[in-house]
C-alpha cells in the first residue's frame, strides 16, 4: 500500500472512530447509566440509578406497557431527589393499591402524547412571548418558560420544576429529566 493510500486509510478510520464516538455523545448518561436510543422509555428508565422512584411508581400505577409503547412520548422525568421533596410518607402513600387513580394521574401530568425536543419547546414559548401552556396526557396543563438556557414547568399547584437534562432520545420518544414532581389540581 503507498503512503497515500494509507493516509486515506488512517484519516476514514479516524473519521469513523469520531463519528460513532459523536454518535455516542449525542445521548447523555443519566443516572450513571448509557440511554440507548433504540430502546423505549422504560427499558433505559430502568437503568438510572436517579429514577428507581418513578420506575417503581409507573410499575405500581400499570404504565410500564404504555410507556413501552410506541408513542412517541414526551416524558419529564422526575428524579429520586425530586420525590423526596414531597412531604414526608407522600411516595409510599401514593404506591399503595388503593390510591393507583391518584397516582396514575399524577404521572400522566409528566407525559405529553407527541416527542417534543427542547429546541422545540424553546421556539414554542418565545412564539408565545415567553409562557408556553404544554397539555398533558393525564388532563393536566404545564406552563413551559426559560431563563438563560434552562427549561422551567410551571404546575397547576404552583410548583416550578427545571430541565436538569434535556433531550434524552428514546426509540418511542424523549426524556427530559426534572428536579420537581409535577402536581395536577385535584
Amino acid at each position: 500500500m503507498n503512503a497515500s493510500r494509507m493516509v486515506k486509510a488512517a484519516m476514514a478510520t479516524a473519521f469513523l472512530a469520531l463519528s460513532s464516538g459523536m454518535a455516542l455523545a449525542e445521548n447523555p448518561m443519566v443516572g450513571g447509566a448509557e440511554m440507548f436510543p433504540e430502546k423505549n422509555i422504560v427499558e433505559n428508565a430502568v437503568n438510572s440509578k436517579d429514577h428507581t422512584t418513578l420506575v417503581a411508581a409507573v410499575t405500581a400505577a400499570g404504565l410500564a406497557e404504555t410507556l413501552s409503547g410506541a408513542g412517541p412520548f414526551t416524558v419529564f422525568a422526575p428524579t429520586n431527589d425530586a420525590f423526596a421533596k414531597l412531604p414526608a410518607g407522600t411516595v409510599e402513600t401514593l404506591l399503595k393499591p388503593e390510591n393507583k387513580d391518584t397516582l396514575v394521574k399524577i404521572l400522566t401530568c409528566h407525559v405529553v402524547g407527541k416527542e417534543v425536543m427542547s429546541d422545540a419547546l424553546k421556539g414554542m414559548i418565545a412564539d408565545d412571548k415567553g409562557t408556553h401552556p404544554v397539555p398533558t396526557l393525564g388532563g393536566c396543563t404545564l406552563q413551559a418558560t426559560y431563563e438563560g438556557d434552562m427549561i422551567k414547568l410551571t404546575d397547576e399547584m404552583g410548583n416550578v420544576a427545571t430541565v436538569t437534562q434535556a433531550d434524552v432520545k428514546q426509540s418511542n420518544g424523549v426524556i427530559h429529566v426534572i428536579d420537581t414532581v409535577m402536581l395536577p389540581k385535584m
